[in-house]
């Protein structure tokens, strides 16, 4: 092990300071651009080599005399006071900028020492001369420093969030799903939506590693230990969207009983974009065997890496589209549906490739009872995908998440009566091989059967959103019948009088409806409170989704040890870092050592 050098205070003639690691390793800091060096440069030929090039300073001064002269501080205290930013401000400033750029990038940090720094000197050199290129060489934009900057202005982030939410004049909805990363380390992420000056606003919250289990006391704890934690109390959130997974799903799951232990009047609500998996549980025995049988298909192709090359040449060969098939996943939204479609539209050239390879599933893949049943079944996945794509953006709420769903509810007795009738129009795979009586009429039974089954589990599992008569004024109060609201009702005198005024009218047509009535706090607050406590919930976990995806770019091989809580936060928050803030912090710390 190589000797660990100490510091002396006569280093400080070179503007350098100590920093001290946990280890009780020393490593010397520039107090000029904030640049960290290893214990290796701490001595005092490397101090006074990066103080007279990069600084152009004068050594020799002594502790004593250092205390006398105009520190940077006060030089740009005196600049700011005419209005124009010191050399160390702009320094400062720009090193911020690039960091808050590489994680808006998703980059890894040392693509600014690595790569971005040295490109930007060598453009400087020759576009624009030397001394452009010794200012340029000041900005510190090494490893150590970019992740500190990403740190300090995820905490400025996270903190305006947290002032957001207690300034909240309504609790806060939340949203929370969980996955597993590459290291197979389970990870929850939260978003928030919280009223902030007449509008409803979605922010990210957190994403944190579940340590050892992804049990449903373990979800909840990290949960509460966030609020704990920056001291907000839990009863603030007045509904949570999970995702579905197991140890939150459910009105008798471990992480729901804890949480209405704690609130006993949270509003629990389901993401409403997998249908898929109901579907899948009122599959009739042969609709299931035929999907099961894709599932097999597509693992032979690309489970083995021999089978899958030898997919894409086959192919290409014959000129066709799809070369590449997706992995069946049980719990992203559209695989299924992309994955049935695909099989569907290559199914000649798919068989012949299971012909050529002599698989055991040919037998199973090109029976005429398969093909129907898988054209039903792409033909249904494919609707399932439209009403999930129309779910997936932000301001989704309850209550138009669970019109779109009633809506698509309502068309199954449509298409009911058209299958029984041997109108196979709402189907157009299957209308496509359907060519005889005794075809059409074995699987419109069946069709029948599993829309019935299908539109009975519809209506039990999605449930929240429903509002009754006498709540539909706060879809129109304009065009609602004021006759359904009890006379005892104590709002309906606000009610009337809203419906009255002409410019609130008018406010409705050009806003959206969560807008509207934040915008009425001021004027009507028990209504626009009654009229948002019913918008706030999350109707689906869509933002952690896109989150997750964001994931992927930081947890990859290279990265799989990083911790990624603050990149991913000034990745995918809408929220601007206060840099001038943030800097003055910082001027103001090296001040004072």
């Amino acid at each position: 092990m190589s000797k660990k050098r100490k510091w002396d205070d006569d280093y400080v003639r070179y503007w350098f300071t100590c920093t001290t690691e946990v280890d009780g390793t020393q490593r010397p800091q520039c107090v000029l651009c904030n640049s960290v060096f290893s214990n290796a440069d701490l001595r005092p030929s490397k101090l006074s080599d990066h103080f007279n090039r990069q600084h152009g300073g004068v050594a020799g001064h002594d502790l004593n005399s250092l205390k006398h002269m105009p520190t940077p501080s006060d030089q740009s205290e005196t600049l700011k006071a005419f209005g124009v930013a010191s050399h160390e401000d702009t320094l400062l400033q720009a090193s911020y900028q690039f960091a808050y750029l590489c994680a808006k990038e998703k980059n890894p940090h040392t693509v600014a020492e690595k790569l971005v720094k040295p490109c930007a000197l060598e453009i400087a050199q020759i576009v624009l001369g030397p001394d452009a290129q010794k200012k340029l060489q000041q900005v510190p934009l090494s490893d150590d420093v970019i992740h500190s900057r990403i740190d300090e202005m995820s905490q400025d982030i996270l903190q305006q969030v947290l002032e957001d939410i207690k300034a909240s004049p309504l609790k806060v909805g939340i949203q929370l799903a969980e996955t597993t990363d590459m290291d197979d380390c389970g990870q929850l992420m939260a978003f928030v939506r919280y009223i902030k000056e007449r509008e409803i606003i979605e922010e990210f919250l957190f994403c944190e590693p579940l340590q050892l289990s992804m049990k449903g006391i373990d979800v909840f704890n990290l949960f509460r230990d966030f609020f704990l934690k920056h001291k907000i109390a839990l009863d603030v959130c007045g509904s949570v969207c999970t995702d579905g997974a197991s140890s939150m799903l459910g009105e008798n799951s471990e992480f729901v009983a804890y949480v209405k232990k704690e609130i006993p009047h949270i509003i629990i609500t389901h993401c409403l974009l997998n249908p898929h998996a109901l579907v899948i549980k009122t599959l009739p025995t042969k609709l299931r065997d035929a999907l099961f049988t894709v599932v097999r298909v597509i693992n032979f192709i690309k489970g083995r890496a021999p089978n899958h090359r030898l997919f894409q040449a086959f192919f290409e060969e014959i000129g066709i589209e799809y070369s590449v098939l997706l992995f069946h996943t049980e719990m992203r939204w559209l695989s299924r549906g992309q994955i049935l479609t695909h099989i569907f539209e290559m199914y000649e050239e798919i068989n012949q490739f299971l012909h050529h390879k002599s698989s055991n599933l040919v037998d199973g893949f090109e029976n005429k009872e398969f093909k129907i049943h898988l054209a039903y079944l792409a033909d249904l996945f494919k609707h399932l995908n439209e009403l999930s794509a129309s779910m997936q953006r932000t301001g989704m709420n309850t209550v138009s998440a669970r019109e779109k769903l009633s809506a698509f509810v309502r068309k199954f007795p449509f298409w009911q009566k058209r299958i029984e009738k041997r109108n196979f129009t709402n189907f157009p795979f299957l209308e496509e091989i359907i060519v005889s009586d005794n075809e059409g009429i074995f699987i419109a039974a069946e069709i029948t059967l599993h829309l019935q089954q299908l539109s009975n589990f519809f209506h039990g599992y999605f449930s929240v959103g429903d509002l009754n008569e006498a709540s539909k004024w706060i879809l129109d109060p304009f065009l609602f019948n004021i006759d359904f609201v009890d006379d005892s009702y104590l709002m309906k005198n606000n009610l009337a009088e809203l419906r009255a005024s002409g410019q609130i009218l008018m406010e409705f047509e050009t806003m959206k409806l969560e807008d509207f009535w934040c915008a009425q706090f001021t004027v009507f607050p028990n209504l626009a409170k009654t009229a948002l406590e019913i918008l706030m919930p999350f109707a689906t976990t869509y933002l952690c989704e896109l989150g997750f995806s964001s994931l992927l770019h930081f947890k990859t091989k290279s990265r799989s040890c990083f911790n990624l809580s603050d990149d991913i936060r000034v990745a995918i928050s809408k929220k601007v870092p206060r840099f001038s803030d943030i800097i003055e912090q910082k001027l103001q710390l090296q001040k004072s050592l």
